[in-house]
């Protein structure tokens, strides 16, 4: 960083109760009062009048041997700017760079000393050095435009600010081959000796180091010209963000404490509602990590709900291109027990299915569409896997986000099944209402067989999801097996009725002879496809009335004893214990996939 020298004497100013003066044989005769420190100063043997406007105009009506008093607590600066001016009537060997400029340039245009009043005076030789030097350099600027933010108004109207920010944006659009000065890039595993390229993003952290309201305006300016991609612009503000808002587990341990003040909230509210306002609108600008991670922290800082809503909608827009990593943020509601933030990816999942559905019925139905639902479908399933693992994780936020997401978006049911399986392990105190409802929205049919034969064996799902299983797996070896029809567990339960009223249909077709066998055959055999097609029909409702859960054993009992009296009349006794009926045909599904 360049800076420039002035003066050659040695400084012989001292502090004495708060009062500053210079080692001299003159008496003082010139005393400046600024804020708390006092200056015992020289009208005349020294040339601090002729170079300050405003102190010949201050000690006008003075005369030469009389004291004069003033107070000049309005000065830009302070009383340090104050004292680099005097040092330099003073002669007074003083460094100008860019951290002190702005205030020496402010001071010295605040106390007159122009070209006009003294030939070299002070201004010039600082406007000299910020046009030649300060504007010259990359971070020399950067540093500039910083301290600009200590006398806002000041550097306006000086023109310090528009001065620095062309300076720094003519320098982003030089092309990165004919960058030739220094910055700062410190991208983990990159080094310049390896890498004697510029990077294109080169630029995005030393830019970082500004103010928010100073950072805007010069992405806003970089945008208009239409030079740089959207995605560059994107990254500035991601490396803007990480620099200055605080991570997740620092807002978490925080917030509950007084630490996290009110104005360092504010602060930081400011920032995110600016960096999402600065977001271009091109998809792909930003990541879709980056959204989620400026929409879990908006929600502890309670940004405006245009600002959410935003974020929301943006990251739908990008939620195919998520993974199960940007999703797992923690929740930083006090009332919310879970650890991870399911309601933050229910929202977004909810804003991209309306957004799914408002496309036209064509574009639904394109291959590209379809595999964009699967993709949300296949990530909402993953991540169901990760949360289930929470030890606070309730029934109904697991539900509800498994069931938001549509049917069409799951080409089958076995990543649900792991994560319901997951949840049913790490949640063994769970009730039979609750798995009943946890279990429900797992499809059977579309379960493939080698998932359908672990799910049979599973010892943790409940009564009701096992027996729809069995009938499924039996239902389709039925339709794969035609010679040797295995039997299903509606007929072991329900099926004495009809096997007794199949008998006394069979009975009566003998009595009627070979002649009435031959005329009404086809007409008995039609009627009873009809009949094992309306009890097949019937059979969902029948399982779910007689076997819900495990406690509803003793209804089932109660069913066998009815079917067990009608049936001895013609047929003798028939074991119908739902244990080891259940347990027989796990142990066939077990048998057939050995086979």
């Amino acid at each position: 960083m360049k800076f420039m020298k002035l003066g050659t004497k040695a400084d012989t100013f001292y502090t004495e109760q708060a009062t500053r003066t210079l080692i001299s044989e003159i008496a003082a005769d010139l005393v400046i009062q600024i804020n708390d420190i006092t200056y015992l100063l020289h009208k005349l043997q020294f040339p601090l009048l002729p170079k300050c406007g405003l102190l010949q105009r201050l000690c006008y009506d003075s005369s030469d041997s009389e004291s004069v008093s003033l107070e000049l607590h309005d000065i830009p600066g302070g009383e340090e700017a104050f004292e680099l001016c005097a040092k330099f009537c003073y002669g007074i060997a003083i460094n100008i760079s860019a951290h002190n400029f702005v205030s020496a340039l402010c001071a010295a245009k605040f106390l007159r000393m122009n070209d006009s009043i003294e030939k070299g005076n002070f201004v010039g030789k600082l406007e000299s050095f910020f046009n030649s030097c300060i504007l010259e350099g990359w971070k020399d600027s950067i540093a500039t435009l910083q301290t600009t933010a200590t006398l806002p108004e000041w550097s306006e109207n000086l023109g310090i600010v528009r001065k620095c920010i062309d300076s720094i944006i003519e320098k982003i659009l030089t092309p990165p081959p004919q960058v030739k000065w220094s910055y700062t890039y410190t991208r983990p595993g990159y080094t310049k000796k390896q890498h004697h390229s510029v990077p294109k993003d080169w630029w995005t952290e030393d830019v970082s180091d500004l103010d928010i309201d100073l950072f805007r305006c010069i992405i806003m300016a970089i945008r208009s010209t239409y030079v740089l991609p959207p995605q560059l612009i994107g990254e500035a503000l991601h490396v803007y963000a990480c620099r200055w808002l605080p991570g997740i587990p620092k807002l978490k341990s925080s917030g509950s404490s007084v630490s996290q003040t009110e104005e360092s909230k504010q602060k930081n509210r400011k920032i995110l509602e600016t960096i999402v306002s600065m977001i271009p609108a091109d998809r792909g600008s930003v990541s879709v990590g980056f959204l989620f991670r400026l929409l879990s922290i908006s929600i502890h800082l309670g940004v405006s709900s245009v600002t959410k809503t935003e974020l929301i909608r943006r990251a739908s827009l990008q939620f195919e291109e998520a993974t199960v990593s940007d999703l797992l943020y923690p929740s930083t509601s006090s009332s919310d027990q879970n650890y991870y933030d399911t309601e933050l990816v229910l929202a977004v999942l909810e804003t991209f299915l309306k957004l799914w559905k408002r496309m036209s019925p064509g574009a639904v139905d394109s291959s590209y569409f379809l595999r964009s639902i699967r993709n949300v479908g296949k990530l909402i399933d993953s991540y169901l896997q990760v949360v289930a693992r929470d030890d606070n994780m309730q029934v109904s936020k697991f539900v509800s986000l498994a069931e938001t997401v549509p049917s069409i978006a799951r080409e089958d049911h076995d990543d649900l099944y792991q994560a319901i399986n997951i949840y049913l392990k790490m949640h063994p105190e769970l009730s039979k209402a609750d798995k009943k409802r946890l279990c429900g929205i797992l499809d059977c049919q579309r379960l493939s067989p080698e998932v359908r034969g672990h799910a049979v064996k599973n010892e943790l799902l409940p009564l009701r999801t096992v027996v729809q299983l069995l009938y499924f797996e039996q239902d389709k070896g039925s339709k794969a097996t035609s010679s040797h029809k295995l039997p299903k567990p509606h007929e072991i339960l329900l099926g004495a009725k009809d096997r007794a009223a199949t008998t006394r249909d069979t009975q009566s077709k003998h009595s009627l002879g070979p002649a009435k066998e031959e005329f009404n055959g086809e007409e008995i055999r039609e009627r009873d496809k009809q009949k094992t097609k309306r009890s097949d029909g019937k059979l969902a409702l029948n399982l779910e009335k007689k076997m819900v859960i495990r406690g509803d054993i003793e209804e089932t009992q109660s069913e066998k004893g009815r079917i067990v009296r009608d049936e001895s009349s013609s047929s003798g006794k028939v074991n119908m214990d739902p244990k080891k009926m259940i347990r027989r045909a796990r142990s066939k599904s077990e048998h057939g996939v050995k086979k």
